[in-house]
């Protein structure tokens, strides 16, 4: 029986994106050279890799014992390939699933500190949402991703909680509800919320607290930065994660509301569970732990 590595590299990439097509696209190939490099595979080893059911493909039970194969062969060759080339230093690509209020707020440090110290690091940033950044992990299309939620164990994951989330529910400084000494939900119930897609963790938690008496609809924003033009200019109220209003609340552009969320939800970083780790893969995790970790833990310290 005979493997190449360069038929794992592409089953990898098949099994990652459950397209041909699209696999074909990202390793420069034509699709036709994707095809023939899994049937050599599959002829070799003597079964079937992947399921073909019409135009969608789905792994094999027998594909996917060999992903968590290829997954550690790869990367051992990876290894290999970097210790022999020796002082070269940390390089590659890292796709890294993020949100906006990890990328702009909690995230510049360790940008700074790649871009500086590591420049031969490319890190590749992919907005997404928790749901789908999760998913990503488990497939392999994301090498590690950032969540914030209320869980903190994800099947089929490894992760550590980089930071607790406050929340803080904000207005306008003119807005009716910036008057009241206190709030009840049936107090949010009546005025119009400002809000990121349906899938964010405090949004769904939020809309979840409001559930079961009429409620005004939430407005859907793109952004965060969104939302916060509509909070100043009157439009409606907003919970958000206190380190991106930090800024407007000191300038007075918002006012924060007497409610409390019976929530929580947290920052952590997230990979694959049980795979071998590259260098760079532990790099990111150990400067994350450093750089964005509130407990301050030492640098190369193992993730909890």
């Amino acid at each position: 029986m005979t493997v190449e590595i360069r038929h794992l590299v592409t089953f990898q990439k098949v099994a990652a994106l459950l397209s041909f097509t699209r696999a074909a696209e990202e390793l420069s190939y034509a699709q036709s050279s994707v095809t023939t490099q899994i049937r050599a595979l599959e002829t070799s080893l003597g079964v079937e890799l992947f399921d073909r059911l019409g135009g969608r493909i789905r792994l094999t039970p027998a594909g996917e014992k060999l992903l968590e194969y290829a997954e550690q062969i790869l990367a051992l060759v990876e290894a290999a390939r970097a210790d022999v080339a020796g002082g070269d230093g940390p390089s590659g690509t890292l796709a890294i699933g993020t949100m906006e209020s990890v990328t702009s707020y909690r995230m510049p440090p360790l940008l700074e500190f790649f871009h500086h110290r590591y420049p031969k690091v490319q890190l590749s940033l992919r907005p997404s949402l928790c749901a789908e950044t999760r998913h990503a992990l488990r497939q392999g299309t994301f090498d590690i991703g950032f969540l914030m939620e209320q869980e903190t164990r994800h099947p089929g994951l490894d992760s550590v909680v980089l930071a607790e989330e406050p929340l803080v529910l904000v207005a306008a400084p003119g807005h009716p509800l910036a008057r009241r000494p206190q709030l009840s939900l049936d107090d949010l119930r009546s005025v119009s919320v400002l809000a990121t897609e349906a899938g964010c963790a405090y949004r769904d938690l939020f809309e979840a607290e409001l559930r079961g008496v009429e409620h005004a609809p939430f407005l859907e924003f793109g952004t965060i930065e969104a939302i916060k033009k509509g909070v100043a200019s009157g439009l409606g109220v907003s919970l958000l994660p206190t380190v991106t209003v930090a800024a407007e609340l000191e300038k007075g552009e918002m006012t924060a509301l007497p409610w409390d969320a019976p929530f929580s939800v947290r920052t952590q970083l997230a990979w694959r569970g049980g795979r071998r780790l590259s260098r760079e893969l532990k790099l990111f995790i150990d400067q994350a732990m450093r750089l964005m970790r509130e407990d301050a833990v030492p640098p190369g310290a193992p993730p909890s």
